[in-house]
């Protein structure tokens, strides 16, 4: 969807041709002698119409307003969460009407943050998933412009940053939404390639033979069922001087997990193809990186392959020996993510990083524990956790820490092994951040577990793209951050979020 941001008053949104036109009405709206101020006025004295965040009034072809459709939508006090609210209230309205071009305008100046949640809102709502299908049908929002009272330096940036987020967000929910045959660990990695063709990037995609080479034993030993050959992506981008240490992120790329031996039941099954959400969020970010350009350098690690019941296939009771000399005993090939990611982090330490984050659909214990509102965020270092959090509170991405007291690893004690894949039934999100944990002492590491925020279920099955947003607003964080342009009072600035 292409975005644009203007200084537009309700006076000139009146004159606007746009397919339809959102009207956003905070409380303490100062009403002009124009036709959208006397519409709210006299809506608002009738009681048809109040401030209360996603309250709705439509209208059709007004006199003096030049868009055919009207929605007035009220905001509250405008917060960026009562923004999206009210975006997310009147979206599916939108959608119906089949608007390609659409005008949002602030009946009041608006919140810095306010104009993002209204752009990533706008863009969630509106994405469509098209790739596997033979003819998509529907009319596409196309066009959003947006018109601000007042148009400052930082709110450009808000605008850019949001419409560049939007991007690597639409591309993590192409890349998870895909089905199993249409997103293979290949296909990943032509992927990571076609985003590193751009300035300040570079890309490695390893093979079966090179990781083997590494003595990446926990990493293939999942990939042994599948014929798909598996790939571990490395990406690098470069936004300062090489000597600044940068953050790694980690990503679990099961492309398709049927658990392995430790087969899974049929009921959802084909949701696994999600479980390499945390994978698609590496390349969100990454797409976004090349939009933004930021100062900072980020690696992206992505071990990704298949958990599949082949003859060939890891079996319960196995002991297989990781890139770091530690051996692990197999109880549960349905445990495969965190085999994968305890090798990519023992490879991140050639990097030297300031911080590794992995980010992974790991278990369905933080589903269970935080259902479907924050991910669950484990961290060896408050400071790392206090950045992340902030992170996912501003992006409206949140996360909420968990523990990792030590004695939560006694349940992975093994007989045969240094250290077994899973624990009992009690605390399986905590047992797995544990697991992880032995393999990320070289540097602050932080672990996602966004099981339950990954996808949706269900009628509105599909891909959120979290977290990108909370990792695009921790590294701009770190960052050396300065505006990309100025931005002058009458500025017009223009945006396309197409993952393609």
């Amino acid at each position: 969807m292409n975005f644009e941001i203007t200084y537009l008053t309700l006076a000139g949104a009146c004159q606007d041709k746009s397919d339809a036109l959102i009207v956003l009405v905070p409380e303490g709206f100062a009403a002009g002698k124009d036709a959208i101020s006397l519409l709210i006025t006299q809506a608002l004295e009738a009681k048809d119409f109040e401030h209360k965040a996603g309250t709705i009034l439509a209208a059709y072809r007004l006199p003096k307003i030049q868009a055919p459709k009207i929605w007035l939508v009220g905001c509250a006090q405008g917060t960026p969460a009562q923004v999206r609210s009210a975006m997310a209230a009147v979206m599916p309205a939108v959608k119906s009407a089949q608007s390609k071009k659409l005008l949002l305008v602030f009946a009041s100046a608006p919140q810095v943050h306010a104009v993002q949640a209204a752009v990533l809102t706008a863009a969630e709502t509106s994405y469509v998933y098209t790739t596997t299908q033979s003819k998509p049908s529907g009319r596409k929002l196309t066009h959003l412009k947006i018109g601000v009272p007042t148009l400052s330096t930082e709110t450009l940036q808000a605008f850019d940053h949001s419409t560049a987020i939007a991007v690597g967000i639409e591309l993590a929910k192409e890349w998870a939404n895909r089905p199993a045959n249409h997103a293979t660990p290949t296909l990943l990695g032509e992927a990571a390639k076609a985003l590193a063709k751009g300035p300040k990037m570079t890309c490695e995609v390893l093979g079966p033979k090179e990781v083997g080479k590494l003595g990446m034993g926990s990493f293939l030993s999942v990939a042994k069922g599948s014929r798909e050959p598996l790939r571990f992506i490395v990406l690098n981008y470069h936004g300062t001087a090489q000597i600044q240490a940068p953050v790694v992120l980690v990503g679990k790329g099961i492309t398709f997990d049927t658990g392995g031996i430790s087969i899974k039941p049929a009921a959802e099954l084909d949701e696994m193809k999600f479980d390499m959400s945390g994978a698609a969020s590496v390349l969100g970010v990454f797409k976004t990186l090349s939009v933004l350009k930021p100062a900072i350098n980020v690696v992206g690690l992505i071990p990704a392959c298949e958990n599949m019941p082949d003859g060939l296939a890891v079996k319960p009771g196995d002991v297989v020996t990781s890139m770091s000399g530690q051996t692990i005993e197999i109880l549960n090939t349905d445990a495969e993510g965190r085999l994968v990611l305890c090798d990519a982090l023992t490879y991140a330490e050639r990097f030297k990083p300031k911080a590794v984050i992995d980010i992974a659909t790991l278990t369905g214990a933080c589903v269970v524990a935080l259902g479907a509102v924050r991910s669950g965020l484990f961290a060896t270092h408050d400071g790392l956790a206090l950045a992340l959090q902030q992170a996912g509170d501003q992006a409206m991405d949140p996360c909420w820490r968990m523990p990792l007291d030590d004695d939560y690893a006694d349940g992975l004690k093994s007989n045969f092994a240094d250290v077994a894949n899973i624990g009992g039934r009690t605390a399986g999100a905590v047992t797995a951040a544990k697991f992880l944990q032995r393999f990320a002492k070289a540097f602050p590491w932080a672990h996602l577990d966004i099981a339950g925020t990954a996808w949706k279920g269900g009628a509105a099955k599909g891909a959120t793209g979290r977290p990108v947003a909370l990792l695009m607003h921790y590294l701009l964080s770190q960052a050396d951050a300065k505006p990309r342009n100025s931005g002058k009072a009458n500025s017009v600035r223009k945006a396309q979020t197409s993952a393609a």
